[in-house]
């Protein structure tokens, strides 16, 4: 008779299934896999023993955990350039990866003081605001809001609205080309709504950039923030 002792742990049989079809491909990077519910069903055990497996490959580091999100297929990070020329598409493309905007919202508004004071306008002054997500190979990577003053570019709103792209609405009403003039980063915690667009827990640590672009004599024709997811991008400064 076998001993029982020697018997392979189910959470470790648990685990090598999940391996397997990592493997075989079932699921590809950044991939969501079934919840602990659906798992556990699977194999016709309890959620604690899923746990226990998950956790192994979290270990290897096969698998990411997101608190609040669920289990995901660890996906190598985009690397994302930061220097005087920040084109989200050509980035990601250089990057090997497909690029995606999806428009969350464009609104007009009046300036804080900081947004005025990045912009060279005054505060209360009217700026288009575009809200957006940014993804990459179909994996949200980031939520931004981009900042255009009115005054300058009245539109604006119509532009972005028409092209979701920056560079094709600031074309549009005139301006030919634009670099990056100051860059900050700092760390964060999401938000309730940057956590659910961004696939994450309300909580877990964001990249925060806010910087300027300006046109060709220097004038301010962009001032924007982005909330980076940190595990699915490595930010480079271009020197």
């Amino acid at each position: 008779m076998r001993d029982s002792s020697a018997k392979t742990p189910v959470w470790k049989a648990i685990a090598d299934a999940l391996r397997s079809d990592l493997a075989e491909g079932r699921y590809s990077p950044g991939d969501k896999l079934p919840t602990e519910a659906a798992l556990a069903e699977r194999f016709g055990v309890n959620r604690h023993t899923v746990r226990h497996g998950i956790s192994a490959l979290v270990q290897d580091g096969l698998i990411r955990t997101r608190r609040g999100a669920g289990a995901f297929v660890a996906a190598t990070p985009t690397d994302y350039p930061i220097g005087k020329r920040v084109r989200f598409h050509e980035n990601l493309i250089a990057a090997g990866r497909t690029p995606e905007k999806r428009v969350l919202q464009i609104e007009e508004r009046a300036a804080t003081t900081g947004e005025a004071q990045a912009l060279a306008i005054t505060a209360g002054d009217p700026v288009c605001a575009y809200h957006g997500l940014s993804l990459a190979d179909g994996q949200p990577i980031a939520v931004f809001e981009s900042l255009f003053p009115l005054s300058r570019f009245p539109g604006m709103s119509a532009a972005l609205e028409a092209s979701g792209s920056v560079t094709r609405a600031l074309q549009e009403v005139g301006v030919a080309d634009y670099t990056r003039a100051s860059t900050r980063m700092t760390a964060v915690r999401a938000t309730a709504t940057q956590a659910l667009h961004l696939c994450v827990g309300e909580g877990d640590p964001l990249v925060r950039t806010s910087g300027v672009n300006v046109d060709t004599i220097g004038t301010p024709v962009e001032f924007g923030r982005t909330w980076f997811v940190g595990d699915r991008v490595t930010l480079t400064l271009d020197t």
